[in-house]
């Protein structure tokens, strides 16, 4: 790992949705000397969905919540982040479209640019960080289910991150299209600097895998000095990783992604209900190359009650800890 200067790292996080959102709130408590979000642009529904059928364009949403999680921490910012997400309501054309996907794609439209859009956006809100699609075209997301027919052997193919994330059967593996995208150079430029490049949560067929199959990302992050940390998440999810252990995400991130390397592996200590699992899922982060640190992760709500969302607060303490070489073993 790069030692240069670890109590202010820059920091990649690749990811996408509510996922990245809560982790960029984390990265920014660990007070980085960069932060740049790599997104995936998969999504196929809602406002995003639209933008990209009609305006052909690369789908905005996700990067969206990026630039919401990087809004300044004072009023003004608070009031940025609140009208990126604010969506129309009522029956007409705008109704369900967010205020920051017509934002990005109207600036798309003038400059020609995702980039150029999304830096003045950016730069708009003053934003403590960078959001880099990980490539400059909209991706197809097809996934090969089983489950859906009579006899569980049979596999059919499902098209679209909407369809994937819920589809009733169970999902084996997923591709990309156009195949062999290009990945945004940025992206790559931004990985092979970096000190610290996280990798997950999210929805980890549609979120987190398409990452690793844009050709010269898994490379780069396996070429980088950064300590490379896969974030697990807190529960499978209906769907896509419905039953799937902590060990089962490891196995299927290694199959999308062959020879692609971590150092850490964070994961929720309320995951590893014995120490048999704990033994499987140290063994899956092995082939990675990584251990295993367990933290409590989650966060709670008013009422002190654990949620399905990962505590940046939690999030940051871990990965400060990681960053200085200490270990987690369940009890942080």
């Amino acid at each position: 790992m790069n030692q240069t200067d670890c109590s202010q790292p820059n920091v990649v996080s690749l990811g996408g949705g509510h996922g990245l959102f809560q982790t960029l709130r984390a990265v920014r408590l660990l007070k980085p000397a960069s932060i740049n979000a790599v997104v995936t642009v998969a999504d196929d529904g809602g406002s995003s969905g639209r933008i990209r059928r009609e305006l052909g364009q690369i789908p905005p949403g996700d990067l969206r919540m990026a630039l919401a999680a990087l809004a300044p921490f004072d009023d003004e910012g608070a009031l940025w982040e609140q009208a990126l997400q604010h969506r129309f309501s009522g029956h007409g054309a705008l109704a369900g479209h967010a205020v920051g996907n017509l934002l990005i794609a109207g600036l798309v439209e003038i400059t020609g640019s995702e980039l150029q859009s999304l830096d003045m956006v950016a730069k708009l809100m003053r934003t403590e960080g960078r959001v880099l699609p990980v490539c400059n075209e909209a991706l197809e997301i097809a996934a090969e289910v089983g489950g859906l027919e009579d006899d569980p052997r049979i596999m059919r193919e499902v098209r679209g991150q909407v369809a994937v994330a819920s589809t009733p059967g169970t999902v084996r593996r997923v591709r990309v299209f156009p195949e062999n995208p290009e990945p945004l150079p940025e992206a790559l430029e931004a990985i092979a600097a970096a000190d610290l490049i996280t990798l997950g949560p999210g929805s980890w067929f549609s979120s987190v895998i398409p990452h690793v199959l844009v050709p010269g990302i898994p490379q780069a992050i396996n070429n980088s000095n950064a300590l490379r940390v896969v974030v697990l998440n807190l529960n499978p999810e209906p769907g896509e990783t419905a039953g799937f252990s902590a060990e089962r995400h490891l196995h299927v991130l290694s199959q999308h992604a062959n020879g692609i390397q971590a150092d850490v592996v964070l994961v929720d200590s309320s995951m590893l209900g014995n120490e048999v699992e704990r033994k499987h899922l140290e063994r899956a982060a092995a082939a990675l190359g990584a251990r295993v640190s367990c933290y409590d992760l989650r966060e709670l709500d008013e009422r002190g009650r654990t949620t399905d969302r990962h505590s940046p607060a939690k999030l940051a303490d871990a990965l400060r800890r990681e960053l200085a070489g200490e270990n987690g073993n369940g009890n942080a």
